[in-house]
């Protein structure tokens, strides 16, 4: 018997994401399900349905995504989804709530390559605005497993910020600094010493200055993922790949040069639960692993 290949996508929110589901039927998947609402107590009910309404062998042409906005909720399900299966029942799940783990994923990598010439990721300080979303967080913890020292900047103070530092170093062992960015001055001294800079907060918001840019010395890479004018960081394109910030040493890369690694990366982790014999379970983790051999 041939199976066709069936994704099911859980959101706990109302919808489920048209890009994300355009992306899967161009991945492959034949069918594509949409769940929405779903609480973290329902997903282990909703998998063993899945996993046991096909034998074995259907089983692997059956995958799971699970979507979102939220870093903690969409791990926590993910966790959830891999706890209900019951080899040889077992489907691969891809967690990339709001896109968000394969954005920041594609972001890092890029930077890790602009600064390849410099020794690369390990001891550098890496201060990343929108600290309290999806792509910030993800972006953290990436860079502090490649042994940089992440700062989360958070736009309405250090309390939240805080709160998913401990929250990331509980989950992975990882250590992540906290800074308040709830003004232009305090967005400032968080960079001063900032030798990386990642963007990523809410669309068309305006976070640094050219003057700000200019002013911080050791600012060797900055990233944009806003693609929504005006630019979170003045000065850099959309199109921008590595290029110099106008009044600054810094390279800057922007939403566009992003995002079409961004694409590659959760084109590929879909393809992959297609063409796996054995399941898979993907975070950022992997999508980052993705993202650097595309970006070479």
């Amino acid at each position: 018997m041939e199976y066709r290949h069936i994704l099911h996508m859980l959101s706990p929110l109302g919808h489920v994401s048209p890009f994300d589901v355009n992306m899967a039927v161009d991945a492959g998947f034949e069918v594509v399900v949409p769940y929405t609402r779903v609480e973290l107590k329902e997903v282990g009910g909703l998998i063993q349905d899945a996993i046991f309404s096909r034998r074995p062998k259907g089983a692997k042409a059956t995958g799971a995504f699970i979507g979102g906005k939220n870093a903690e909720l969409a791990l926590d399900m993910l966790a959830a989804a891999k706890k209900a299966m019951v080899p040889p029942f077992e489907i691969s799940v891809f967690a990339d709530p709001a896109g968000s783990f394969t954005t920041a994923a594609a972001m890092v990598a890029k930077v890790e390559k602009a600064v390849a010439q410099h020794k690369g990721l390990a001891g550098r300080k890496v201060v990343i605005y929108g600290g309290t979303g999806v792509i910030g967080f993800a972006s953290a913890v990436i860079t502090a497993l490649q042994k940089a020292h992440p700062v989360l900047v958070g736009y309405d103070g250090p309390e939240r910020v805080k709160a998913l530092a401990e929250s990331a170093k509980k989950r992975f062992g990882v250590e992540i600094g906290h800074a308040d960015g709830s003004s232009e001055a305090a967005n400032s001294a968080a960079l001063s010493d900032a030798e990386i800079v990642l963007s990523a907060p809410r669309a068309g918001v305006r976070v640094l200055s050219k003057d700000q840019l200019a002013g911080a010395s050791k600012l060797l890479v900055a990233a944009d993922v806003n693609a929504v004018p005006p630019a979170s960081l003045e000065g850099i394109g959309v199109q921008d790949d590595g290029k110099a910030i106008a009044g600054s040493q810094a390279l800057g890369i922007g939403a566009l040069a992003i995002g079409g690694v961004k694409y590659k990366v959760q084109a590929g982790l879909l393809k992959r639960m297609i063409e796996t014999d054995k399941p898979v379970y993907l975070d950022f983790r992997d999508a980052f692993d993705l993202a650097r051999q595309i970006v070479g």
